[in-house]
């Protein structure tokens, strides 16, 4: 009876194991590569939410009248955002129709879904305007009361180190530095090329065994979607949210 008790334990032990090592999906620009959707788009993000994607990822910027805005490159209809008041950014149009949103007008309608914020802060050429970027990013999720809901994302070394001193929530480093140097700055996670992680495979282990979150980009192929998901990914991002999701709910 007590060998039986122990195995049906065990058992239960390694289903949990195996539920809580399914990777989460991060819909990359939220799920726009659909009709009607677009990148960064107020759309993408309530339809990554309507699928039940785990979180949207997106970018922000800062204008040069100190305006926060969501866009992924640094300039939108041959406007640089952060050398263009927001008066212009804010009237240009996606293509799907809808105009560039502010991050106020994206964070509302955040607050309205369930789905999870992945927030990456892009490089800015000016570096205080990038630390000023930070501060109000901070501010404005917090009044927004959406901190347990958000995590941070930067390329930039400047806005990494801002994010450390200023906030306790989710950093995760987009530069493929090793996982002892991640831990060092005081970063959560790496959020890493598949490639990076293709080169050195044993960062993963390494990663968790610090304690330490492994986010993987932009995966969206079948073939590398499956290396994550074998490879113990806590989050895979994808223009594929739903190719993924169907991958790890019927495994190979």
């Amino acid at each position: 009876m007590k060998r039986k008790l122990v195995f049906i334990c065990l058992m239960g032990i390694l289903v949990t194991l195996t539920v809580n090592a399914q990777p989460k999906v991060v819909a990359h620009r939220g799920y726009w590569d659909i009709e009607g959707s677009a990148q960064n788009s107020i759309r993408a993000l309530i339809k990554a939410d309507s699928i039940q994607c785990d979180a949207c990822e997106f970018d922000v910027w800062l204008t040069a009248d100190k305006k926060l805005v969501v866009n992924h490159d640094d300039h939108i209809n041959s406007y640089v955002i952060e050398t263009t008041s927001s008066d212009t950014i804010l009237n240009q149009k996606l293509k799907n129709g809808e105009y560039l949103p502010s991050l106020d007008q994206f964070l509302d309608v955040a607050k309205r879904l369930t789905i999870d914020l992945v927030l990456e802060i892009k490089p800015h050429k000016n570096r205080e305007h990038e630390k000023e970027a930070v501060k109000m990013i901070l501010d404005l999720v917090k009044a927004k009361e959406l901190e347990t809901r958000t995590s941070y994302i930067t390329f930039s070394r400047n806005a990494f180190d801002e994010l450390v001193k200023q906030t306790n929530c989710p950093i995760l480093y987009l530069n493929g530095v090793a996982p002892d140097v991640l831990k060092k700055i005081g970063g959560t996670g790496a959020d890493y090329h598949i490639n990076v992680f293709k080169k050195n495979p044993e960062w993963i282990k390494q990663l968790h065994d610090s304690g330490l979150e492994v986010n993987i980009w932009t995966v969206s192929e079948p073939e590398e979607i499956q290396w994550c998901i074998d490879h113990g990914a806590d989050y895979i991002t994808t223009n594929n949210p739903e190719l993924v999701q169907k991958m790890i709910k019927d495994p190979l």
